[in-house]
């Protein structure tokens, strides 16, 4: 998430009042999670084993728990918890806005678009040209719809990322303040849930079309001419490459990337990066043919 205008270090260090290590007037952009943090943003790191990643990342502030070397060129925010304190920047820069009306006035929506009743659409939405969002769609804030968009009941655009620390009794959540954004030509089902990014975006890429009651985790990437179908259920943080096939219920964990046009068969359970242009099948999914040759050596025993 960039910033409306450009911080100092000493500004953003006032807002959640620790300490820095810098020059005061170090510019500060925006804020981000480490998988996509640009040059002058800020990324937050609480556990040793991600100190050097962030340290050696793009961003430009580090928000750490550790009194460290700081890295040419950067500078740091020394924070007791960092967890907290990038709560505290959320909240601060994106804080949640309470709506009293169905169609928020400051939404912008395009020319030939048709809600239907009770859709609900937040603050700061721009929806295009000739979408149809069907009855009970809800649109939370922020949220870019393109054109020639199809949503079907009951879909919810930008709840909440699924992410959370364990504190000693309670689980306590990272604030989303990211986005999510559907391309042209976008169809989504009914009851799919399409999380918003933390920092960043959720994208649905132009074309892509999804079957109902399928969940879409936060700062996922899905690429154009997709085809996703019921009741998958797609973590945070996936890449899915252009013209990829989910049949139904396929499930992936967080952080892999399935590539360019591979297809991956009903029920698998993706838990690995997948090459392009292959077919795959199984839980853990493997290509389709070497799965069916482990099956027929099965049968093949019990005989």
């Amino acid at each position: 998430m960039r910033f409306p205008k450009v911080y100092t270090l000493e500004n953003i260090a006032e807002i959640i009042g620790c300490s820095y290590v810098g020059a005061p007037d170090f510019p500060v952009l925006g804020m981000n999670e480490i998988h996509v943090v640009q040059e002058g943003e800020i990324v937050f790191v609480d556990h040793p084993k991600y100190y050097d990643k962030a340290l050696n990342s793009n961003a430009s502030i580090v928000l750490i728990n550790k009194d460290v070397e700081c890295p040419e060129g950067k500078a740091l925010l020394i924070s007791d918890d960092p967890f907290r304190d990038f709560n505290k920047l959320s909240a601060y820069f994106r804080p949640f806005q309470p709506s009293n009306q169905n169609i928020s006035p400051s939404a912008q929506i395009g020319e030939g678009t048709i809600l239907q009743p009770n859709v609900f659409v937040g603050n700061h939405v721009k929806i295009g040209e000739n979408c149809i969002i069907h009855a009970n769609v809800v649109i939370n804030d922020h949220i870019t719809i393109g054109d020639n968009v199809v949503i079907h009941a009951g879909t919810v655009l930008g709840g909440d990322a699924f992410y959370f620390k364990k504190r000693a009794d309670y689980f306590d959540p990272l604030i989303s303040c990211g986005s999510v954004i559907i391309e042209d030509g976008v169809t989504l089902g009914a009851l799919c849930t399409i999380d918003r990014g933390v920092t960043g975006d959720t994208i649905i890429g132009k074309g892509t079309k999804i079957d109902n009651q399928v969940h879409v985790g936060h700062d996922t990437v899905i690429g154009q001419m997709c085809l996703i179908a019921a009741q998958c259920g797609i973590a945070g943080c996936v890449i899915i490459e252009d013209n990829v096939t989910l049949w139904g219920q396929v499930g992936t964990t967080s952080g892999i990337t399935i590539g360019k046009s591979a297809v991956v068969l009903a029920k698998s359970g993706v838990s690995k990066n997948l090459l392009s242009d292959k077919v795959y099948f199984g839980a853990p999914a493997e290509e389709a043919r070497e799965y069916y040759k482990h099956v027929a050596k099965v049968k093949n025993l019990v005989k």
